[in-house]
């Protein structure tokens, strides 16, 4: 049985949470929270909060057995990004953008 959870505008840029997110696809739920522990990015703590919260909504259906969880499908895509702009030389404005992503989760049990 597929359990599902998303976060919504994440506020890192989509390239940093792929790096993060394609070391925990097809890993067991418990070994991907450990190697997430160690990792040093920022990054890791939203993907922590996220499988976390599909291992709550599976505790929720009561129905799926924990131990047995995997992360099936796990995919990064960019939302909206806020545009800013910051002095440049001579007084010109510099566009700077302030990206945000979409998370969508799947475990799925053995």
């Amino acid at each position: 049985m597929e359990i599902k959870a998303s976060t919504k505008f994440l506020r890192i840029a989509p390239r940093k949470v792929q790096i993060v997110a394609a070391l925990v696809r097809g890993q067991n739920v418990n070994r991907a929270l450990a190697l997430l522990r160690f990792v040093n990015k920022s990054a890791s703590l939203y993907m922590i909060k996220l499988i976390k919260s599909a291992v709550a909504n599976a505790e929720a259906k009561g129905t799926v057995d924990i131990d047995n969880l995997y992360v099936k499908f796990i995919n990064v895509t960019a939302g909206p990004t806020m545009k800013r702009f910051r002095a440049a030389p001579m007084g010109r404005p510099a566009k700077i953008r302030k990206r945000m992503c979409h998370i969508n989760l799947v475990l799925d049990e053995k």
